[in-house]
């Protein structure tokens, strides 16, 4: 789990009931944005949490957790993909009735990744969730919370209060898959129930039972037999928010499983804080992309792809092109990213130089070029900077995506150095419509996505 600085929000009218014409108005505000749900497939609405018709009430992140949680959240990719154990929890729900663990309320100030409202059970309950590309398995705090459940917003899910609940036998091929979906090995209960535990690199975990049920997306969009993990312990920084859904490439991933109804593909856009976004699952056709090749990883779940040139000012860096490295995650919960050390002392000096009459300021921590003045003060003067892709694909960045304001007189370069693999970040895609096509083994990104 890391956090970082967007969150988003979907909005289902079967679940809302009340709240449907406020979202309704939020529409309207963004006309522009409307087309996106004409086309065929699944489309939800897309909010940053300070957003306007944002649902989820959070303070603002400091600045300096934003940074400590995404620097937790690339080490914990980077032990991923060299093999190394994530952080196994000690806890067996099996004897959680003999354990009390205090509980820290304050380990989180606010939900980190996105937030969507999802439907589980039968009669259907909202929850809000994380959502997450780099995580396989689903879950969400159960009842009776045998260890513990952290505070959220909204009530705990009951599997009693669900006439279509089911929890997963150890033999099932769910129970199976556990090992692939979140890299800790399967248990299981004396009553034959299949034990889940998924475990973060900062720490974060959840522990409970693999679980069946209909998960419901949008007015006639539900999906039976939805296979996802009922939290008995869990623990981390997941703020307010009920529980986790993730997108990564797994079968028991919310996208797989999904696929066979939408297609297996996916798409978003991360909205600035003025705007709303969307996220839109299933194939479907998008105007203006370009794609390149989506590669594989050790961990064959997360997306890769090949970052070949980063031009400054219409001029490609002056580095071999073997200094970009293999592949090159992209990850919708890192925000700062992470390019190969010799690239990013070109970009830095490439970027001050083309910065002239800013006045430079002191760095702060991963950050070490920044300048004086807000981004929005200081950004007419920022070059034009282009991230490059195998193929062709691009990312044409905006200031808005090139820098990040640390507080309101300094602003800093929103790229770091790696110290393991390279990452691109949300930061930098924000604002593009980014789309994974998992069928064709295709990622690719289209200018005005969003706002």
């Amino acid at each position: 789990m890391g956090l970082v600085f967007f969150f988003f929000s979907l909005s289902f009218s079967l679940l809302l009931g009340a709240g449907e014409a406020a979202h309704k108005s939020c529409y309207a505000q963004f006309p522009g944005d409307q087309h996106h749900l004409n086309a065929s497939g699944l489309h939800l609405m897309l909010h940053h949490v300070h957003g306007p018709c944002s649902p989820f009430s959070v303070p603002p992140l400091p600045f300096s957790d934003l940074l400590r949680h995404d620097e937790l959240r690339v080490r914990s990719l980077n032990s991923r993909l060299t093999g190394k154990k994530p952080i196994k929890s000690p806890l067996d729900p099996i004897q959680a009735e003999s354990i009390n663990l205090p509980m820290n309320p304050g380990q989180s100030v606010s939900v980190g990744n996105y937030v969507a409202k999802i439907g589980l059970g039968t009669p259907s309950r909202a929850y809000i969730v994380v959502v997450d590309t780099g995580s396989s398995l689903s879950w969400i705090q159960c009842q009776p919370c045998r260890v513990s459940c952290h505070p959220q917003q909204g009530p705990i899910f009951d599997p009693a209060s669900s006439n279509t609940y089911r929890a997963s036998t150890c033999k099932s091929d769910e129970c199976m898959g556990l090992q692939s979906a979140t890299l800790n090995p399967n248990g299981c209960t004396s009553s034959n129930t299949c034990l889940y535990q998924a475990s973060y690199g900062d720490g974060s975990m959840s522990v409970g039972y693999l679980s069946r049920d209909t998960l419901t997306l949008n007015s006639g969009q539900s999906v039976p037999g939805f296979i996802y993990g009922c939290g008995q312990d869990n623990e981390g920084l997941f703020g307010a928010s009920a529980g986790l859904v993730g997108l990564a490439r797994n079968k028991l991933s919310m996208l797989a499983q999904l696929a066979p109804k939408y297609g297996y593909a996916f798409s978003y856009c991360l909205p600035t804080s003025a705007s709303t976004g969307f996220l839109s699952i299933g194939a479907s056709a998008v105007p203006g992309a370009k794609y390149t090749n989506m590669y594989s990883s050790v961990d064959a779940s997360l997306y890769s792809l090949k970052l070949t040139s980063i031009e400054v000012g219409g001029r490609a860096l002056a580095v071999s092109g073997g200094a970009y490295g293999g592949p090159t995650i992209i990850d919708s919960g890192t925000v700062i990213s992470r390019i190969q050390p010799a690239v990013y002392d070109a970009l830095s000096r490439a970027v001050a130089r083309a910065m002239t009459g800013v006045a430079r300021a002191p760095g702060y921590s991963i950050l070490d070029t920044c300048f004086k003045g807000s981004a929005a003060r200081v950004g007419a003067r920022a070059p034009a900077v282009k991230m490059v892709f195998e193929g062709g694909a691009e990312l044409d960045l905006k200031p808005q995506n090139l820098l990040i304001d640390i507080d309101s007189g300094t602003t800093c370069l929103a790229f770091a150095k790696a110290s393991g693999v390279a990452i691109v970040g949300n930061r930098q895609q924000q604002t593009f419509r980014v789309v994974y096509d998992v069928a064709k083994s295709k990622i690719g990104f289209a200018p005005g996505g969003c706002s």
